[in-house]
């Protein structure tokens, strides 16, 4: 369990560095204003950013969901594998529910964290800002609105996170069957990094929506007067001024990521293991089991 759980970190921690530009992209496609947009698509917003703040400004917004990268990981680890050992078998239908249990479980860090992210990554460049990091955000929320403004958005991340998980883990689950991803095969890895990528684009797939009213929510009052009281209201207002596509919006960059997000996920943690266990990770002889390799082999984090 422990040295799972360390993988799981070292692998969190390359997939947030491979994918958050792209998720910097992403929430200022969400959150930008049809009447006066900034940006005109995906590529757009990357050379502006760029352009205007540096290579850095793809990274602003980073030291959030490194900082809660332990405490998720530690949370989705466990609860999605003690889940699945409590439902007594390793079927389809219990890596969605043990998954969907990580995920909302997982939420009491995530909302957070990514609370300050979002602020972070669209807060003003240079002397002017109004957050030097994501501890003095959350802090300044929390003196200003109390323990609701801290968890803004906590209902949607909820909605997102649970069936986002299930849907991961389910994925996964049933591509690296699929696959036959077997302990001892010299193709493991590239089936993992093709199972992982894959499963990370499904489930951004099936809330994703869900994650354009979080951040709309979450970046609500950041400038000018609040203009939401909740997620209906929301998606109202969203769909009334804008139509069904800003449902969409970011969705590109969001899938760009989601693919070398989750094989560098699995890259890292397969080699995490591969050198912590040694021999102990390889089959001796001919012994080879049949039964494809289950999550305990890596079981990243949607980051």
């Amino acid at each position: 369990m422990a040295l799972d759980f360390l993988a799981g970190c070292a692998g969190g921690v390359a997939g947030v560095l491979v994918g958050h530009p792209f998720d910097t992209v992403k929430v200022r496609l969400q959150v930008q204003s049809m009447e006066k947009p900034q940006y005109r698509g995906t590529l757009h917003c990357f050379q502006a950013i760029i352009k205007q703040e540096s290579v850095l400004g793809l990274y602003r917004g980073l030291g959030s969901p490194l900082l809660g990268l332990t405490f998720i990981n530690a949370l989705v680890f466990g609860v999605q594998g003690n889940t699945l050992r409590a439902l007594g078998r390793d079927s389809p239908l219990n890596q969605f529910l043990a998954g969907a249990a990580a995920g909302a479980i997982q939420c009491v860090i995530c909302c957070p964290m990514e609370l300050a992210k979002t602020r972070l990554q669209l807060q003003e460049a240079g002397p002017a800002r109004t957050y030097r990091g994501p501890v003095d955000c959350l802090a300044q929320v929390y003196r200003r609105e109390g323990l609701r403004g801290v968890n803004r958005g906590m209902v949607s991340t909820l909605l997102r996170e649970t069936p986002s998980f299930g849907v991961y883990f389910l994925t996964y689950d049933v591509l690296t069957r699929a696959l036959g991803c077997e302990p001892g095969d010299r193709l493991l890895v590239p089936k993992l990094l093709l199972a992982g990528g894959t499963s990370g684009i499904a489930s951004w797939l099936s809330t994703y929506p869900l994650d354009v009213v979080k951040s709309r929510l979450q970046a609500d009052g950041l400038r000018g007067a609040p203009r939401y009281r909740g997620i209906v209201d929301c998606v109202r207002q969203s769909y009334r001024a804008e139509g069904w596509r800003v449902f969409t919006r970011g969705l590109a960059s969001t899938l760009l990521r989601a693919f070398p997000v989750n094989a560098a996920t699995f890259a890292t943690v397969t080699v995490v293991l591969s050198y912590a266990r040694g021999e102990e990770a390889r089959p001796e002889g001919d012994a080879v089991p049949a039964a494809p390799a289950g999550p305990a082999l890596a079981q990243p984090s949607s980051l």
